[in-house]
């Protein structure tokens, strides 16, 4: 197959984007073309979105060659980080691979991967969105997923796509269980695009980074809905007087609290005032805010839920295989005129 593959997480990097290189090392062991078209840095939690506004300006990423290793898919951690990055491709008549690095979204990405680059290669027949740096099981984190993101910006387009994501359980990054992972998500990956379902435009693939994952159950499931329940996923965080002010902004504050101090203003037009009562206008505290999701309350939904679900199947150290319509499902059983105005 030619597979047009993106991620949200970027270029192979030990700290960010560990998982990316593994599976198109696999991919092509497979004998897959895999043409690479993914951000130039981390989008994670960006869903669909695209930037407007702005010019796209690829950059050109040249991945390590392939291990000699006897397995493609056992990429260390080193390899990660030794990757080169330029401005401009390589000419015509070098051999060397290449990426393209987009400074937008995953879904950017499939746009410009699709109608912008890789025509030579032939027709895409599969795009795969990942492999994601963590789970994207249940609504909660799916609903934000820069990788659901660029599997459903393929599906808008009409070609089929998989989502994937390595569930992990801690900051190991063992290349050996990395690499099963990835040879048992190709696995997945083929029998879904062999035996793709009727009316399926997009699989979510979950893949727990699990030693035995090779021999693990691989089982359909539905997405488990699901919500935050502890209130803001941002912490404030105080800011000093003197930060964030540019000098007009100074002035201009200097100004009000002169205003504010300098006493009762004159009435020349004996004409009796209103006495001083609330003011009308809300007033704001200046503070800063820091992204701190509390997570606690997806794996609290998880432990809580019946079997059958996406985050279910990942907890019990299964692959879970979830199909999905692209679109935001209306709810049934409502028909006819809301109200008359």
């Amino acid at each position: 197959m030619h597979i047009l593959l993106t991620n949200d997480d970027g270029p192979p990097s030990t700290n960010s984007s560990p998982y990316i290189l593994s599976l198109v090392r696999t991919l092509q062991s497979h004998g897959h073309v895999v043409s690479v078209c993914i951000p130039h840095t981390q989008r994670s939690w960006i869903g669909k979105a695209h930037i407007v506004g702005q010019s796209i300006k690829p950059t050109y990423y040249r991945p390590p060659p392939p291990s000699s290793a006897s397995d493609p898919a056992n990429v260390s951690v080193e390899s990660n980080d030794q990757g080169t990055t330029s401005t401009h491709p390589l000419p015509q008549h070098a051999d060397d691979e290449e990426w393209i690095l987009v400074d937008s979204t995953p879904a950017s990405c499939i746009q410009i991967g699709l109608y912008h680059y890789f025509e030579e290669r032939g027709p895409i027949d599969l795009v795969i969105s990942g492999p994601n740096y963590g789970r994207n099981t249940t609504a909660v984190f799916a609903l934000s997923s820069g990788t659901l993101g660029g599997a459903l910006e393929a599906a808008v387009c009409g070609v089929k796509s998989i989502a994937l994501s390595y569930a992990f359980f801690d900051r190991n990054h063992d290349p050996l269980v990395i690499a099963a992972a990835s040879r048992s998500s190709v696995k997945v990956i083929e029998h879904l695009a062999k035996t793709w379902e009727k009316g399926v435009q997009v699989y979510t693939v979950n893949t727990p980074l699990l030693e035995g994952v090779e021999k693990t159950k691989v089982v359909w499931t539905h997405m488990l809905q699901n919500q935050w329940e502890s209130g803001s996923c941002f912490t404030e965080i105080q800011v000093p007087e003197d930060e964030d002010a540019n000098p007009s902004e100074a002035e201009a504050e200097i100004r009000r609290a002169e205003s504010s101090s300098g006493g009762k203003k004159p009435n020349l037009t004996g004409k009796e005032e209103e006495p001083n009562g609330k003011n009308s206008h809300v007033r704001y505290t200046h503070k800063h805010f820091k992204w701190s999701p509390r997570f606690k309350d997806v794996y609290d939904s998880v432990e809580r839920s019946s079997p059958g679900n996406d985050g279910w199947a990942v907890k019990e150290g299964y692959i879970s295989v979830t199909p999905l319509k692209a679109n935001f499902m209306h709810v049934g059983g409502f028909e006819g005129e809301v109200l008359k105005l």
